[in-house]
C-alpha cells in the first residue's frame, strides 16, 4: 500500500509531543526486552499470555492457569497494545504513531491524548472479541490504537500534504485523505474478506470507528475539523477608534479654500 514518512504539519498548541514519544519509547523498550529473553521463550509466552488479549478468556469461555495471570482481565484491553510480533510489526505501528500522533494530540492535548490512545486500543479489543468471542489466541498490536489515531488525523487534517512511499518505493507528497482514506477503506474490506487471517482487521477497524467519533469530543475547542479555518469575529469600531475618511478631491476655484487653525 503505502509507508508514511513526514507530514507537513506544525504544532500549534504544544511545544513537545511528549506523550507520543513516551508511548514509542515504551513500545520500544518492551519489544527489546522480549527479544532479548527470546531463547527463553516460557518468558515470551507468559508475557504474550499474560498481557495479550484473549476473548475467550475475557469472554469467560476459558481461565488462564493462576500462574499465568499477569494483571486482571480487563487491564488486558490495554496491555495488550504493547506487545509485538516481530520488528515489522512494530516498525509500522510506530511509524504511523510517529508520523500522525503529534498531531492528534496537539489537537487534544497531552492527557486527553493519552486517555484517547487507550480507548481506541480498547475498542480494538472489543470489536476483535466481538468477531471472535471464543478466540484462544492472545491478540497483541498497538495496530487498533494507532488505527484511532490515523481516523483522528484524518478528520482534522485532511488536507495537509503527507509524503509517502507508494507501493514501497515511490515518494510522493498527496493530500492526507488520499492514502489515509484509501487505508481505512481497505481495512473494511479485509474485516470482510480476511475472517480467518492472521491479522485482526476487526480491531483495526474497531479504533478506527472509535478514533473518528472520540475526536469529536476530545479535541480542543475551537480546534476545527476538517482543516477549517476559524473566523474570528470582526472586532467592533469604536466611534473614537474609527479610521479618518480619506481626503475629499480638490474643490473648485469657487471654493472657499480650507480653514487653518492655529497653534
Amino acid at each position: 500500500m503505502f509507508i508514511p514518512l513526514h507530514d507537513s504539519n506544525n504544532l500549534k498548541h504544544i511545544k513537545l509531543q511528549w506523550v507520543t514519544l513516551t508511548l514509542i519509547g515504551i513500545n520500544v523498550l518492551i519489544w527489546a526486552v522480549t527479544e532479548m529473553a527470546g531463547l527463553q521463550s516460557d518468558f515470551v509466552n507468559a508475557a504474550v499470555l499474560g498481557l495479550g488479549f484473549i476473548p475467550s478468556v475475557v469472554n469467560d469461555i476459558a481461565e488462564l492457569p493462576p500462574s499465568l495471570v499477569l494483571v486482571p482481565e480487563d487491564a488486558t484491553y490495554v496491555t495488550y497494545s504493547f506487545l509485538h510480533g516481530g520488528l515489522l510489526h512494530l516498525g509500522s505501528n510506530m511509524l504511523f504513531l510517529w508520523v500522525f500522533g503529534d498531531n492528534v494530540e496537539d489537537a487534544m492535548g497531552h492527557i486527553r491524548f493519552l486517555i484517547f490512545y487507550f480507548a481506541c486500543a480498547a475498542a480494538g479489543a472489543f470489536a476483535h472479541a466481538l468477531l471472535l468471542p471464543a478466540s484462544e489466541s492472545p491478540l497483541i498490536g498497538a495496530s487498533g490504537a494507532v488505527a484511532g489515531v490515523v481516523a483522528a488525523y484524518l478528520m482534522l487534517h485532511p488536507k495537509v500534504r503527507v509524503w509517502v512511499l507508494v507501493l514501497g518505493r515511490i515518494p510522493l507528497p498527496l493530500p492526507a485523505f488520499i492514502p489515509l482514506l484509501f487505508w481505512v477503506l481497505f481495512q473494511f474490506f479485509m474485516v470482510l474478506t480476511d475472517v480467518g487471517g492472521e491479522v485482526s482487521w476487526a480491531a483495526h477497524v474497531g479504533g478506527i470507528i472509535a478514533g473518528a467519533v472520540l475526536v469529536l469530543v476530545f479535541r480542543r475547542s475551537g480546534v476545527p475539523l476538517f482543516d477549517k479555518r476559524l473566523e474570528s469575529p470582526r472586532a467592533v469600531i469604536h466611534k473614537d477608534d474609527a479610521p479618518s475618511p480619506p481626503p475629499s478631491p480638490q474643490k473648485s476655484a469657487t471654493t472657499a479654500p480650507p480653514k487653518k487653525w492655529g497653534r
